[in-house]
């Protein structure tokens, strides 16, 4: 019988924030290193490319209309962003050619020209061990201070593709919080569920677990690792981290979840490092015996369920 079992990692390291070069230039050590340790696919957390503006919820002086400390840090964070089938991200998709993984990775997106070329997106994409794109998807909707910064995404990432450890979806942190969204991906049949966050805190860990429990899949938890001494030097800190500039603001909490809401590999913080962690893909099968979600546990005559699947244009 051809044996189910994959090597998946999660890479819990800090991206150089809002410096993209320095962060490609980290990106293709994390690779190697997995790659190394047979990793099939490797997951890299929420806008890893680069790195998730988590002062946002801390310094007092962005909110203010027409700020220029905030026009400043718009534009640091617009250059360090990514856009598709630009030299950067071609950098990436080699990444994966060349070490025969699949990666998926999330990132701050632009886009060069057109509709929407001063918008930035909260996105991942998952890129095959042939290097191509086999998923990109757009966060549907920024959370709370984030739409200060991000576009509202669509449907068109909203699957599972095939790859080369089983059929992958992914969701971006309060996606998970979206009823129709975990049921437009239960529906795509996924094997694997990448859960992209920040970090992973206790709440999100609630989520996580709730995931792999409903839809039968194994779930990859991805945190970050981000210092209070990455935030934007322009912005005004808190006396509570400007006193303690080396002090994790997100702190990792990665972790990976059976289809039966265990814990494969408990929540790792305050540390960077490569989890690598052996799924057996028969479980997903086994655990839908008593709980289908886009089966014999849903009824159909009763909901109507449709997705758009389109890319919507700025």
């Amino acid at each position: 019988m051809k044996s189910n079992r994959v090597t998946v990692g999660i890479g819990q390291y800090s991206s150089v924030h809002l410096d993209l070069p320095r962060s490609l230039q980290k990106l293709e050590s994390i690779v190697v290193e997995a790659a190394a340790k047979r990793v099939g696919m490797l997951v890299l957390g929420e806008t890893w490319l680069s790195g998730y503006p988590s002062w946002l919820d801390y310094c007092t002086n962005v909110s203010q209309w027409d700020g220029k400390e905030m026009k400043e840090v718009y534009l640091q964070f617009y250059n360090s962003s990514v856009a598709v089938n630009s030299t950067e991200f071609k950098r990436v998709c080699a990444m994966a050619k060349d070490n025969n993984i699949t990666l998926c990775i999330g990132f701050n997106e632009k886009l060069a020209s057109g509709p929407g070329n001063g918008t930035i997106y909260n996105s991942f994409v998952i890129v095959d061990q042939h290097g191509e794109v086999i998923n990109h998807h757009r966060k549907l909707m920024p959370t709370f201070t984030e739409k200060m910064l991000y576009g509202m995404g669509d449907g068109q990432g909203l699957k599972a593709v095939d790859t080369q450890v089983g059929r992958v979806g992914a969701s971006i942190c309060w996606e998970h919080w979206m009823p129709l969204t975990r049921q437009a991906l239960h529906d795509s049949g996924e094997h694997i569920h990448i859960a992209l966050w920040p970090k992973v805190h206790e709440m999100h860990q609630v989520a996580s677990r709730h995931y792999a429990f409903e839809g039968r899949c194994f779930v990859l938890a991805a945190g970050q690792m981000l210092k209070a001494s990455d935030f934007p030097a322009i912005l005004e800190q808190p006396d509570s981290l400007q006193s303690n500039p080396n002090q994790w603001v997100l702190n990792g909490g990665s972790c990976v979840v059976a289809p039966n809401g265990r814990y494969l590999v408990e929540p790792v913080f305050d540390k960077e490092e490569l989890i690598v962690c052996e799924l057996n893909l028969d479980e997903s099968i086994q655990e839908r015996m008593t709980l289908d979600t886009s089966g014999h546990y849903q009824r159909r005559d009763v909901f109507e369920f449709t997705v758009n699947h389109s890319r919507k244009e700025t």
